[in-house]
């Protein structure tokens, strides 16, 4: 019987030959129906991960995106049967692979792609309207300690490069001869329905809601943002995440009452 370990090593290295002990049913060349099968599993995992990352493949050119993706996928072959989030590794694979060297946003739009991914992917949620929000809001005692709960589909990436305009130029959206790749943006991702939305936020912004994500209250994040950025505008980003419909809850910490339902 043919081991699966040794099956599945030589499926994933042309430079292996077919394990021992495989046979046809019609008494054909394993070898050469065994590299027929290598070349569509390769092939469909590849194009799985451009799926993923079209933008990425984009900056790179198809041939060294394939060339590149091939390695990656010989090192960290998918563990699931369930390719939807396969290749999240990918973007760090990037990171150190010595030829992409001369892209060196390369990582973090891939990070950006791959983050749409699994916001589109979340679960649903239902969202706080902005009516209940104004009348938590209006209570000036508890707004300092209030912590933000926000819908399962949000995610934040901070980049030291344009990351959101360098993907909008791709999306049609920017013209890509006027972004200064070097320039740092925050990107804040939300699935609003069916349709992931991509945003970008200035660093004060950033810093605001990545506190908040980490269960920092409301008035502790604002106040370091404040300090670190002093044109932050507390009233602008939350009227951002209002219309984004990204906020799911407000409450008290230690399960102090707070009304969080719409």
């Amino acid at each position: 019987m043919i081991q699966q370990q040794a099956f599945f090593e030589a499926l994933l290295s042309a430079d292996q030959p077919p394990p021992a002990g495989l046979t046809t049913w019609n008494g054909s060349d394993p070898t050469s129906r065994f590299a027929v099968y290598r070349n569509n599993v390769m092939a469909s995992l590849i194009e799985a991960l451009a799926d993923t990352y079209p933008v990425t493949q984009e900056l790179v050119g198809e041939l060294f995106f394939c060339a590149m993706a091939r390695l990656y996928i010989i090192k960290e072959p998918p563990g699931s049967r369930v390719l939807a989030y396969y290749g999240a590794s990918f973007p760090n694979f990037m990171e150190h692979f010595p030829p992409a060297a001369s892209v060196p946003y390369l990582a973090d739009v891939a990070r950006l792609e791959m983050l749409r991914v699994c916001a589109y992917h979340a679960a649903d949620c239902a969202e706080l309207s902005a009516e209940a929000i104004a009348q938590i809001l209006v209570d000036a005692d508890v707004l300092p300690e209030l912590l933000v709960g926000f819908h399962p589909s949000v995610r934040l990436l901070r980049s030291q490069f344009a990351v959101v305009s360098l993907w909008a130029a791709h999306q049609g959206i920017a013209e890509i001869s006027t972004i200064a790749p070097d320039v740092p943006e925050n990107a804040l991702i939300i699935r609003d329905h069916l349709d992931v939305e991509v945003m970008r936020l200035n660093a004060g912004d950033g810093d605001f809601i990545a506190d908040l994500l980490q269960g920092t209250s409301l008035g502790s994040a604002a106040e370091q943002a404040g300090l670190a950025y002093p044109g932050f505008d507390l009233s602008s980003v939350l009227s951002l995440l209002i219309r984004a419909h990204a906020i799911s809850s407000m409450k008290m910490p230690m399960k102090k009452s707070m009304r969080t339902n719409p």
